[in-house]
């Protein structure tokens, strides 16, 4: 009798798929596009270091989107799933990330701007307050779908472990990790429907960027669950 094992390619970490090394290639040239987009070479000691002045928002959007590759790297070499499904799920990773990739570094170049006092420069124009919270909304719907995808992935390794004779440790890792990026999710969605409420005016001050703020608050959440598994599964 033919099994849902049967039509899956399960390589468990053996050796890098097409798909794989085709996801790599990807977010190589998205780390890529955050440091050529729109720049030009230094000619002068001033353009140098108004270029070094980009690195915090750079080192930002870096880490970020580095954390979508390991976690794709890590749910590749565990369960190592290459059915049709997580397939196209890996290709749309992929299609968001290069989409995302201006809104992520427009938000943290805003974020250190701010913080800065402008004395980090942004190198793009807002024109006028109504349009920082579709600067917002576009951040928390790339990072909504990227996570939601994530989730997806994890939540196929769930479904398929007992089939695919997945360990009770594996799957328990895969829930922890389904659970992880349903939160990012989550915190997404607070985020768009924050930046549709709260009025775009000066009269709101600080409280506009209360979309991106409250994403702090998912590191604190996170940190917490991570420790509660590692708590469960050590104990």
């Amino acid at each position: 009798m033919k099994t849902i094992r049967d039509g899956l390619g399960l390589e468990r970490g053996d050796k890098v798929t097409r798909l794989e090394a085709f996801v790599d290639a990807a977010f190589a040239f998205a780390v890529t596009l955050l440091v050529i987009s729109g720049d030009q070479i230094p000619t002068s000691i001033s353009m140098l270091l108004d270029a070094l002045k980009q690195v915090p928002s750079y080192a930002a959007s870096f880490a970020l989107i580095m954390q979508f590759w390991l976690n794709h790297a890590d749910w590749s070499r565990r369960f190592g799933l290459e059915d049709t499904y997580s397939d196209r799920l890996s290709l749309m990773l992929v299609f968001v990330l290069l989409i995302f990739v201006y809104p992520l570094k427009m938000v943290f170049a805003s974020f250190f701007s701010l913080l800065s006092q402008n004395y980090l420069p942004t190198h793009f124009e807002i024109d006028g307050w109504l349009q920082v919270p579709a600067l917002f909304q576009t951040f928390a719907i790339g990072f909504g779908a990227m996570a939601l995808v994530m989730c997806l992935l994890f939540s196929r390794a769930v479904k398929l472990g007992p089939e695919m004779e997945f360990s009770e440790a594996e799957i328990a890792y895969a829930k922890f990790k389904r659970l992880m990026w349903g939160t990012v999710v989550l915190f997404s969605i607070i985020s768009l429907i924050l930046a549709a409420l709260i009025p775009a005016r000066p009269e709101s001050g600080l409280w506009i960027g209360m979309p991106g703020f409250i994403f702090f608050g998912l590191n604190i959440v996170q940190l917490l669950m991570r420790r509660h598994y590692k708590k469960k599964n050590i104990a």
